[in-house]
C-alpha cells in the first residue's frame, strides 16, 4: 500500500482505467507532453501515445464538443479543463448536448465522458482560478457532479466516473492536490457515485462537508469533541449531484442538529439544497436551526484576502458550539 497525494492518486486512476479499457482517452491543454499544468497526467503520453493522450488547442468548447462526439462514437474521453474558472467556455456544449443526449435520443445514445477540473481557493492563485461553483454544474439534469476530499476516494471516484454511462463533472480541490498523503491500496478500487461517507458516527450533531473543506472541518470536529464532550457525526458528501439525501436525512433524524460547511458562496448553493432536503424530510426532528459556514456572496478575493474568505477551523467550531448550545 503506497502513500500518495491526490495528484498521484488521480494519475493512478487514469493509468489504471486506460490500461483496463482501450476506449479511455484523455485530452486537454498541455495534458500530453507537459503532463498537465499540475502534472496530473504525467507519464501517460509516453505510455499510451498521442492518439490516447491528446494535446488540444486552447479552446474549452472545442475540447468538450470533440469529447461528446467521441463518447457517442464509443470512446470514453476524460477531458481536462485547466481551471474550473475557464470551464464556462464549454458550458453550452455541456448543457446543450452532453446533459441532454440520453433524453433527446430516448436512450439510444449516452455520453460517457468525464470533465476533470481543478477548482477552489487556498493556493494564492489569480482571478478566475479560485472559484467554487459546483452548484452551477449540479443544477444541470443529466450531469453528475463528484468532488473527492482525499487521495484514496479521488482515485476510486474517478474510476467510477470513467465507467459511468453519463457525463460526470469531476471537480478536484486543488488546494488538496499536494497538501497531504493517504494510504492507497495497490489493487484498483471503485466507489459508488451518489453515496456519501460517514467519516465518524455521532449522536449530538451532524456536520456535513466535502472537498477541501473536509480538512478544517475534521479539525474543528476534533476540537469540539475534546473541549465539550459532544458526539459528532461527520459526513463527507463526495457527490453533489445526485446527492445522498438518505444519508443526510437519517443522520439528522438521529442527531437533531446539523452544521454544513462549504467553500462556495452561500446563496443558491449545495448547502441551500441540503437545508431544503432536511426541511422536507426531517424538519420535526430538528432541535436547533441548521447552521451554515460558507464562502461569502462576493467574487473570490485576491490572495491577500483569500484566507479571510475561506471557511476555517475557528468558524466551523463556532458554528458547532452555537448549534449544540441552542
Amino acid at each position: 500500500m503506497a502513500k500518495l497525494n491526490m495528484v498521484q492518486a488521480i494519475n493512478r486512476a487514469l493509468d489504471e482505467e486506460m490500461a483496463r479499457d482501450e476506449n479511455v482517452i484523455t485530452l486537454g491543454q498541455d495534458v500530453g507532453l507537459n503532463g498537465g499544468v499540475f502534472r496530473v497526467t504525467e507519464g501517460l503520453h509516453e505510455k499510451y501515445g498521442e492518439e490516447r493522450v491528446i494535446d488540444t488547442p486552447l479552446a474549452e468548447s472545442g475540447i468538450l464538443g470533440s469529447s461528446i462526439g467521441m463518447a457517442i462514437a464509443g470512446l470514453r474521453p476524460v477531458a481536462e479543463m485547466q481551471f474550473s474558472g475557464f470551464s464556462y467556455l464549454m458550458f453550452a456544449q455541456l448543457e446543450g448536448h452532453a446533459s441532454r443526449m440520453r433524453s433527446r435520443t430516448q436512450g439510444q445514445h449516452t455520453v460517457p465522458l468525464v470533465v476533470r477540473m481543478p477548482y477552489g481557493g487556498g493556493v494564492r492563485a489569480l482571478e478566475h482560478h479560485s472559484e467554487s461553483h459546483e452548484a452551477t454544474y449540479a443544477h444541470l439534469p443529466g450531469v453528475k457532479v463528484v468532488i473527492p476530499s482525499g487521495p484514496s476516494n479521488a482515485r476510486a471516484l474517478l474510476a467510477a466516473a470513467i465507467r459511468d454511462p453519463d457525463p460526470v463533472v469531476f471537480m478536484e480541490p486543488k488546494c488538496s492536490y499536494r497538501a497531504f498523503r493517504e494510504d492507497v491500496p495497490e489493487e484498483p478500487q471503485v466507489m459508488e457515485i451518489g453515496k456519501g461517507q460517514v467519516v465518524q458516527e455521532g449522536a449530538d450533531v451532524t456536520v456535513i462537508s466535502w472537498g477541501a473543506m473536509m480538512r478544517p472541518t475534521i479539525k474543528a470536529v476534533e476540537a469540539a469533541q475534546k473541549d465539550h464532550g459532544v458526539s459528532i457525526e461527520l459526513i463527507d458528501l463526495l457527490t453533489i449531484s445526485p446527492m445522498d439525501t438518505d444519508k443526510i436525512v437519517s443522520s439528522v433524524k438521529k442527531t437533531g442538529r446539523c452544521v454544513i460547511v462549504q467553500e462556495a458562496p452561500r446563496s443558491f448553493s449545495p448547502s441551500s439544497e441540503i437545508i431544503a432536503t432536511i426541511n422536507d424530510h426531517a424538519l420535526m426532528y430538528l432541535e436547533a436551526p441548521v447552521k451554515r459556514v460558507t464562502g461569502f456572496d462576493v467574487v473570490t478575493p485576491y490572495f491577500g484576502k483569500e484566507q479571510s474568505y475561506l471557511p476555517n477551523e475557528r468558524r466551523v467550531r463556532h458554528a458547532i458550539e452555537e448549534t449544540i448550545g441552542f
